[in-house]
């Protein structure tokens, strides 16, 4: 394929990454009115949200096996059409059951919104152009929380909570259709089938080899961190302990999500001019630790707030914390070219599934234990649920990557 002919089908494919990050990180500025309506407190909706994660890492060993044996195209559009009608389900859920009900169906549809242009580009780039790619794949799809940010508060305030998801339901539309006209209908090469079951087995192989165990343990907690902050809890710490309104808070969390959108290529420039992969993302992991447990000691009474003599540290130092947060974890996108590097091509479907499998099953776990730590010691005891994974998981990356 020719530069051109590849570049515009991965920034379609892109439209449904962009979906995918925007719906999900909703409840991050509507998690009062979102409690109000549905009936709930904010750590049943952490349980409740939570069915996202976990619905998407239940289908994605069969996603991954679809797009190596389906091809992306055909993948993307049934997605995509599962997504949009999640969307809408949770814009007409009225109680905690049918906002469930809704993740399950967001959450598969969403399965494969990172995957599908990954995918893409991994079959079509060398891997030295798939490692720059899989950078600007991520940057281009984190622009959804910029949407998710200080223009859903705006929405909310001048609408509800309903016409965020609503207008998710519309880009997902809009996505399905630019995929139908302008994603190329490949046509994967035609193996003997040998069932399912088969497959499942050789994707849990690739997951527990030597070559990518290492690679999954560490991003058990990658996604999840920027799922729990930037997502879920940063919005609550910002209006219940910082005390601001709706739109103030959008606005720091959207300058976080410019951090995540410029992070990916900031993180591709650095790996290109000092290398050694392994441990820029192990060391990028533990220092976004150390940034969470910077943001829960300016809170009040927090050791940073106590140290400078006040009562609160000012929301600058949330921002701040929070932009090198963005930037820093962007590092993340870093596994995926280890995990492309690590099989041959006609694995890559399967071990980049594996990969996201591990994303996403991460997501899950830590958010309902978030959920837990929150009602047990409240915003600040969530955030640190995520503190610790992100220091236990790189030190297992680090135990388990194969060294060479």
């Amino acid at each position: 394929m020719t530069a051109a002919s590849v570049t515009l089908p991965i920034l379609v494919l892109c439209l449904g990454h962009v979906f995918s990050n925007a719906v999900r990180t909703i409840p991050a500025v509507a998690v009062d009115v979102l409690t109000r309506d549905l009936g709930i407190s904010a750590e049943v909706l952490a349980q409740v949200t939570g069915i996202f994660p976990l619905a998407f890492a239940a289908v994605m060993i069969p996603v991954g096996i679809a797009l190596d044996r389906l091809g992306v195209r055909r993948v993307s559009l049934m997605l995509l059409t599962v997504a949009g009608g999640g969307a809408a389900m949770a814009a007409m859920a009225t109680g905690p059951w049918s906002m469930a009900l809704a993740q399950v169906v967001l959450g598969t549809g969403c399965s494969g919104m990172l995957m599908c242009p990954i995918t893409f580009a991994a079959k079509a780039l060398s891997t030295q152009r798939f490692a720059l790619w899989s950078g600007i794949v991520q940057a281009v799809g984190n622009t959804g929380m910029l949407l998710s940010a200080s223009p859903l508060a705006l929405l909310i305030e001048a609408a509800d909570w309903r016409a965020g998801y609503l207008a998710c339901a519309g880009l997902a539309a809009l996505a399905l259709l630019a995929v139908w006209l302008l994603v190329p209908d490949e046509v994967p090469e035609q193996k003997p089938s040998r069932g399912l079951w088969p497959d499942v087995k050789e994707v849990v192989a690739l997951a527990a080899s030597p070559r990518l165990r290492g690679v999954l343990v560490l991003v058990f907690c990658s996604f999840a961190a920027v799922l729990g902050l930037r997502g879920l809890w940063g919005g609550p710490w910002l209006m219940e302990m910082k005390g601001l309104d709706r739109v103030a808070a959008g606005n720091v969390l959207l300058a976080c999500a410019v951090a995540l959108t410029l992070g990916p290529a900031i993180a591709g420039a650095v790996l290109r001019r000092v290398g050694r992969a392994p441990l820029l993302l192990a060391g990028s992991h533990l220092i976004c630790a150390a940034l969470i447990l910077l943001i829960v000691a300016g809170g009040p009474g927090g050791a940073a707030a106590r140290l400078f003599g006040v009562a609160v540290m000012p929301v600058g130092w949330d921002l701040a914390l929070l932009v090198a947060f963005g930037i820093i974890i962007s590092f993340q996108v870093n596994g995926f070219a280890l995990v492309r590097g690590a099989v041959p091509p006609e694995q890559t479907g399967r071990a980049l599934s594996a990969a996201n499998l591990s994303f996403f099953l991460g997501a899950a776990v830590l958010q309902a234990l978030s959920g837990l730590m929150a009602g047990w010691g409240g915003v600040g005891a969530a955030l640190l649920t995520f503190a610790a994974a992100l220091v236990i998981c790189p030190i297992g990356f680090l135990l388990l990557h194969p060294r060479r």
